[in-house]
């Protein structure tokens, strides 16, 4: 076989962009992915006219014009804004939290009166320097918040108690004094027409890919036929785990079609308290306005992942971010192989930061091709 230019592993964003981005270039690239399709974990498909998302709700945003002026020549974006709802007991609550949920918490009416009421919780709690997530979240909105709309759902998708968090996972939630139920503070934001699917099919149009193919299983026949790998799997399985495992949350979907045209009048509902099972339940029609006679909901579980299980959110608390620095300088000393993407890093990216990351990476490899 003729020696390739690069060989990509992962059909994701990441891997699809950089693909993109060297056939632009004139190199000779194979994308090859371990899962029976493209797209990685923004993978749609659909059912009954409708585009489910079937590894959790994706909706882009982003403030970079150079991002969204790329990923617009593969997909036109529809108006969707993402205006989720937090579901305690069946009382329900705006999120973001804005003066809505202010309203329904203390039935407070102005700005001034709800930013009183937090002030007063935070100084009854005593923190003045947030050392974990629970600390923070109260020095953020408050107690009562914290109890009903924070900890509960935390916990079930962390899986351990919100003293045991870093505080940095809740510093990225908005908390709005005005009634914008926009939960992104997003200068661009949607959902591709069509589906994911579709718009990273446009990516690697003209680009070899190579589906149920585990790179990891002959891994030294594909090295051989590429001058450099472009890596998008895990990094400790890379390794083999010699260094230890990683830790993952994982989700576990229970998608149904149901014979209705509306189950719960929004595409995401948290369920905050903690004796529910599920985080929450997307009904994927509402991503892109349906109308379809039936509609599609999926209830989502976070687990603990383990072998066979699909990696989603890195555990980046002090353990495992020493080890990943570990398997780091190995990936250093890797010739020819570029380790990306959020399995890749270790870390958690939004869809828009995962681009501009794959975007840098092309421009160092390949020169800038973008356009």
């Amino acid at each position: 076989m003729k020696k390739l230019d690069y060989l990509v592993v992962g059909a994701g964003l990441f891997g699809a962009t950089v693909a993109n981005q060297a056939k632009r270039a004139g190199h000779s690239v194979l994308v090859l992915d371990k899962r029976p399709h493209i797209g990685g974990n923004v993978y749609t498909e659909n059912v009954e006219g409708i585009q489910v998302h079937r590894y959790g709700a994706h909706i882009f945003h982003t403030n970079s014009r150079e991002v969204w002026n790329f990923i617009n020549r593969f997909a036109e974006f529809n108006r969707f804004t993402n205006s989720p709802v937090a579901n305690y007991h069946g009382e329900l609550y705006s999120l973001p939290f804005n003066m809505y949920t202010f309203n329904r918490m203390w039935g407070v009416v102005t700005p001034a009166e709800a930013e009183a009421k937090i002030a007063e919780q935070r100084r009854a709690a005593g923190i003045t320097d947030p050392k974990n997530l629970e600390e923070q979240a109260i020095s953020l909105v408050g107690k009562d918040i914290y109890e009903k709309l924070i900890k509960g759902y935390t916990e079930k998708q962390w899986g351990r108690p919100c003293t045991e968090l870093p505080a940095f996972i809740i510093k990225r939630l908005p908390v709005r004094f005005t009634f914008d139920n926009n939960y992104f503070n997003a200068l661009y934001q949607g959902i591709p027409i069509g589906g994911y699917t579709a718009m990273v099919g446009r990516m690697l149009d003209g680009v070899e890919v190579q589906l149920n193919t585990d790179y990891l299983k002959e891994k030294s026949r594909w090295d051989a036929i590429a001058e450099k790998i472009i890596y998008t799997g895990p990094i400790d399985a890379y390794f083999d785990y010699r260094l230890g495992t990683l830790q993952y949350r994982s989700v576990r979907f229970e998608t149904e079609v149901l014979d209705m045209q509306n189950f719960q009048g929004n595409a995401a509902v948290n369920y905050t308290d903690r004796e529910t099972p599920w985080t929450r339940i997307i009904e994927h029609k509402w991503f892109e306005f349906g109308t379809q006679p039936k509609t599609v909901i999926s209830r989502e579980y976070s687990s603990e992942w383990k072998p066979g299980d699909e990696p989603y959110y890195p555990v980046n608390d002090e353990k495992n971010n020493a080890l990943y620095a570990q398997y780091k300088k190995l990936a250093e000393e890797e010739k020819n192989v570029i380790f990306g993407g959020r399995l890749g890093e270790y870390k958690y990216y939004d869809m828009d930061a995962v681009l501009e990351a794959a975007l840098k990476l092309s421009a160092k490899e390949f020169g800038s091709c973008r356009g």
